[in-house]
């Protein structure tokens, strides 16, 4: 588990030459900031104060500089590819011409709203419920996401096979409570959201005199849909989430809407079985079908079709877009500079192209064993974590271990890569290349039904800065880029900044997700399947009882956090966080005390762990993400995470009545 000149090489390509090093953990702090008081600020606020959001930007951190990095990259490989004349069909051919048409303004500009002229004269072509669920149908096989959603994936209770699972949906604002918090913030939201739609139809070319009328339509028929649609932290049980029933038990729930032709529509075809996720959604979609009338219909899906594809048309209509999904929603004041929007987009698009050049020319070597390796240190710790519980039965204990050794470890990039040959990429128009992928990507989801579960597909790329648990595989993935640590280039970080970032933060984050309040009910093959003593459940859901509550107390601006919805993810940020350290335990650095810029182990690792989540959003992006988002904002996924450990009291002196300190009977300790 010593590190030292084995992963110097891994990290990074180091330099002979004499380089002055500024160690991160150290400048990054405000030393006038008490860590008794705000670790969070404590740890990064000097980074904060020298570092201010800039105006395109929601946020600022480590996340936007690791971003940078990769988006350089990316850019590179973008702008090669656009200029070498390279055979059609070939992946450097695609890279390049959808870069390019995304780059070529003039032509976008010039187009309009051409590119989806014909979806729109399929809207307005609708003259009976028929005819508007197959328009229905056919939007969403162009990437647009009318009356509801679904998708395939693994049966939650049998994960040797896909399903076709029915969800909420149809809401332009994305998040339920939207329409109906009466909060003067969120009034405000929505009167924005009526002005913004109403800006959107006047580009399709509808009749000044009639778009307020279609307007209240529209959002009349979303917040019929948003009334039936479970809050977010409902959306979190497996269990009531999982309604599984025959076509034609689904005709009968929804008399309006005759699902074999539903099902042909979306050229699904053998199907006989689907999990709906929320019946009480679709039984509102069912009434809606007659209630509202073919024409607000018809305002609605024109809407959704352009709100879908906003971004990828001529600039009034992406400035327009930009105003209010960025600017009121999330308080960006401008947008990025059109290379870095294209290179998002392209790698968004063809991310499984650019990977494979991504790895074979900016990964090195080795990356992916000690990532693996990395990840298997964590897991053995959590072993013996597991088998040190004092609230859990030795049976339940036993059936932990195994599911915690039957974990599948994805690292730093496929073996396999998915066969993107069919899609038609040109330098003439960047929508219709944007809706050919996304056409290829609905294509490819659906193939999927009927056939085996491919275990080894990967659903990131390479190059993406995130990583995830999938419950359904019992697997983590940890892209490749997860390697990169700021500040560090040119020399390997110490194990301290290892295992607070790649340790804990990543391995030890998703492997707890394992075994989460959502997780915790899947067994080792994936399957809904409830493995505890009725004994330790009822134990463990007191623990994450408490978790609930800790969160529900913090609160910024005026928006108490969601502990319902993010206990998933506070769960395994303390599981993280407390496994990371564990591991670290066992360096050297740790067991000989070496101190760095005055800064001894334990200090350094919950530091680097402060330094994993050193993110500043503007405050609308912070309102969204409190009624959006599952994660806790940054300052208390560090806070609240930290403030049950007592290693972390003793490394920074942490006293009663201090606001990191929880007493002893509130502290949560699960994993």
């Amino acid at each position: 588990m010593i590190f030292a000149t084995a992963i110097a090489t891994v990290l990074y390509n180091c330099s002979k030459k004499e380089q002055t090093f500024v160690d991160p953990l150290e400048i990054n702090r405000d030393t006038l900031v008490d860590p008794s008081q705000d670790f969070f600020h404590y740890a990064n606020g000097g980074w904060f104060k020298k570092n201010p959001i800039p105006a395109s930007e929601e946020s600022n951190g480590i996340f936007r500089m690791i971003q940078d990095t990769i988006n350089n990259q990316i850019r590179n490989i973008c702008e090669r590819s656009a200029k070498e004349e390279s055979v059609k069909g070939s992946n450097k051919q695609k890279i390049g011409d959808f870069y390019a048409s995304g780059m070529d303004s003039i032509a976008i500009d010039k187009a309009g709203i051409l590119p989806i002229k014909s979806e729109l004269t399929k809207i307005n072509s609708i003259n009976d419920i028929p005819s508007l669920l197959k328009t229905i149908g056919y939007l969403h096989t162009i990437g647009c996401d009318p009356g509801f959603s679904f998708y395939v994936a693994q049966d939650d209770k049998n994960s040797s096979k896909n399903a076709l699972k029915l969800l909420q949906g149809g809401l332009g604002l994305g998040e339920r409570d939207y329409y109906f918090n009466n909060d003067e913030e969120t009034k405000k939201i929505r009167s924005e959201y009526a002005k913004h739609i109403q800006l959107m139809l006047k580009f399709l070319g509808e009749k000044p005199d009639n778009i307020e009328t279609q307007t209240s339509s529209i959002l009349k028929l979303e917040t019929e849909l948003a009334k039936f649609s479970r809050k977010i932290e409902a959306l979190r049980n497996p269990i009531k989430n999982y309604n599984k029933m025959s076509v034609a038990q689904l005709n009968a729930t929804t008399p309006n809407i005759e699902w074999n032709e539903m099902l042909n529509n979306l050229s699904i075809i053998k199907v006989d079985s689907v999990i709906v996720g929320q019946p009480e959604f679709y039984k509102a979609f069912n009434t809606t079908v007659k209630s509202f009338s073919l024409n607000d219909w018809k305002n609605y899906l024109k809407w959704n079709l352009i709100n879908s594809y906003a971004s990828y048309l001529s600039k009034d209509i992406n400035e327009q877009n930009f105003k209010f999904y960025s600017t009121v929603l999330n308080g960006i004041k401008v947008q990025k500079p059109r290379w870095k929007r294209i290179v998002q987009q392209t790698d968004s698009s063809l991310g499984e192209l650019i990977g494979q050049v991504y790895v074979e020319e900016y990964l090195p070597k080795g990356t992916k064993e000690k990532l693996l390796e990395i990840g298997n240190n964590i897991r053995s710790v959590y072993a013996e974590h597991i088998k040190k519980l004092d609230w859990m039965s030795n049976v339940t204990k036993q059936k932990a271990l195994y599911k915690l050794s039957k974990i599948v470890m994805k690292v730093g990039y496929p073996d396999k890569w998915k066969d993107m040959s069919s899609v038609v990429i040109d330098k003439n128009s960047y929508c219709k290349n944007v809706m050919n992928i996304n056409k290829w990507e609905y294509n490819y989801y659906i193939s999927k039904l009927g056939k085996p579960v491919d275990r080894q597909e990967w659903m990131m790329y390479p190059q993406t800065y995130n990583a995830y648990y999938n419950p359904s595989n019992n697997e983590i993935c940890v892209p490749a880029c997860n390697i990169i640590v700021p500040g560090f280039e040119g020399r390997m970080p110490d194990d301290a900044v290892l295992y607070g970032i790649i340790g804990g933060s990543t391995f030890g984050h998703e492997i707890t997700h394992g075994f989460d309040d959502q997780g915790s009910q899947y067994d080792e093959n994936g399957n809904l399947n409830n493995w505890w003593t009725a004994e330790d459940l009822e134990k463990f859901k007191a623990k994450t009882v408490l978790i609930v509550n800790q969160f529900n107390k913090y609160k910024i601006e005026n928006k108490n956090i969601n502990g319902d919805a993010t206990q998933g993810e506070n769960i395994a940020d303390l599981g993280g966080v407390v496994m990371g350290f564990e591991a670290f335990k066992k360096t050297n650095q740790y067991k000989t005390n070496q101190s760095i810029g005055g800064l001894t182990p334990d200090k350094r690792y919950f530091l680097a762990y402060g330094y994993a989540w050193m993110v500043n959003h503007q405050k609308e992006a912070l309102m969204r993400r409190i009624m959006v988002d599952v994660h806790s904002p940054a300052q208390y996924r560090v806070n609240g995470a930290l403030s049950n450990i007592p290693d972390f009291y003793k490394a920074f002196n942490i006293l009663p009545g201090s606001p990191m300190y929880q007493p002893a009977d509130l502290r949560v300790m699960i994993w």
